[in-house]
């Protein structure tokens, strides 16, 4: 059946739009981009030639823009456009910009599009149309072949040199017939002709690997800034309501106890058994907050011993297994720990579970940590629970974050970061 239907269905009908629109567009690209280049190239013995040139460049962007959006709507292909022409920095002058432009490759793969793309529309129109043509034309033979001055339709000469035409009932039905299986055909014509358009389109007309992969480093460059912006206010922060608050409150206690020491010298004495309460209190708060920042214990014995001190301030019980031949990058070893830790806080505070789990082992190049616990689930990355920026933290450094928590749970959460030696 869906052979069947595919003649009728909204995809071969923005197929064939496609094919039949290619060739109107790719005339009038292919004859503006040769025109300017061919004056170009004649101009650029003076100081016009190069200046029109980029913007022949500007052009070819402009069209591939069109046939993007054109890729878009009839084919369903989403080619992102590719990153802006950049000038230098601190150079943005007319002649830094024409630079620019004719040294930006994506402006040539635009114009290269625009060349190659006239050759292969004539083909596609040509193809498409005429087997779209015949097919119908067969099929519906029956319905119009009356109109012509000829009793039927000639389909060439016998051996006496008689001419041989469909007029016949059965010879109009096998004729129809024909024309049946050529229409079941032209769908997947026209998707094979598209499919050169698709991968064009794709591969001239969008960014580059190298481009994309640029983009995603420069995100998760964003990505680490702004954790390390939060994370530089967050220990500011805590040392201005925390330990700097105490020091300068023993400090004042300090100075009434110096001044009653001549006079009272059993007050000053219980002040200074306070105060001295007060500056273990200090020493605890700014121990909890160098852990924060990178706890001693990772750098001296390692991810495992760390994750299992870890554990004895979750308010869950958590059993750790760690199966590391060595250690990673430092640096890999530090988000892990800090993934582990975020990832025991939100079972803490919104799992109810009763137990949890955590797995640690090396697979080829990837350093993997699987936590489960049995708490009641729904663990997303749309309820504020921190997985979000967890995520876009992982995925800075080329980690991956994997959740599994259905309603009722139990949730499984595996994090995958590189290992880098």
């Amino acid at each position: 059946m869906h052979v069947v239907r595919a003649p009728f269905s909204a995809r071969a009908w923005r197929e064939l739009a496609y094919v039949l629109t290619s060739l109107p567009v790719a005339v009038v690209v292919f004859s503006t981009l040769v025109t300017l280049i061919a004056t170009s190239a004649g101009l650029l013995v003076t100081f016009v030639g190069v200046p029109l040139l980029a913007v022949t460049l500007l052009c070819a962007r402009a069209f591939g823009a069109v046939e993007r959006a054109r890729a878009r709507v009839l084919l369903g292909l989403d080619v992102p456009a590719p990153g802006p022409v950049r000038t230098p920095r601190g150079k943005g002058g007319p002649a830094a910009r024409t630079v620019a432009v004719l040294k930006d490759g994506a402006s040539w793969r635009h114009v290269l599009y625009g060349l190659v793309h006239f050759p292969w529309a004539v083909f596609s129109f040509s193809a498409g149309l005429a087997l779209w043509s015949v097919g119908w034309g067969m099929l519906t033979y029956p319905l119009w072949s009356w109109s012509l001055p000829e009793p039927g339709t000639q389909l060439g000469d016998n051996a006496s040199g008689e001419p041989i035409y469909v007029d016949s009932p059965p010879e109009l039905a096998a004729f129809s017939a024909v024309g049946a299986l050529v229409v079941l055909l032209v769908p997947w014509w026209l998707r094979a002709l598209t499919a050169v358009d698709r991968f064009l389109v794709a591969g001239l007309l969008g960014p580059t690997r190298l481009v994309e992969r640029v983009w995603e480093l420069e995100e998760g460059r964003a990505v680490v800034t702004d954790a390390a912006s939060a994370d530089l206010r967050r220990i500011e922060r805590d040392l201005h309501d925390g330990a700097q608050a105490r020091l300068v409150a023993l400090a004042m206690d300090l100075g009434l106890a110096k001044e009653k020491l001549a006079h009272d010298p059993d007050t000053a004495a219980r002040m200074v058994d306070e105060a001295h309460g007060e500056v273990k209190l200090a020493l605890q708060e700014l121990r909890d907050l160098a852990r924060g920042i990178h706890p001693a214990i990772l750098t001296d014995r390692g991810l495992g011993p760390a994750l299992t001190h870890l554990t004895t301030r979750c308010t869950v019980p958590t059993t750790v297994h760690t199966d590391l031949p060595h250690r990673p990058a430092p640096a890999i070893e530090a988000i892990a720990y800090f993934t582990l830790s975020e990832l025991l806080q939100n079972i803490s505070k919104h799992s109810n579970a009763t137990h949890a789990h955590i797995d640690i082992w090396r697979t080829d190049d990837r350093l993997l940590l699987h936590t489960t616990d049995n708490g009641h689930g729904g663990a997303t990355t749309t309820h504020g629970t921190g997985l979000t920026g967890l995520t876009e933290r992982l995925h800075s450094v080329d980690g991956l974050l994997h959740i599994h928590s259905p309603h009722g749970g139990p949730t499984t959460i595996t994090a995958e970061l590189p290992w880098r030696e």
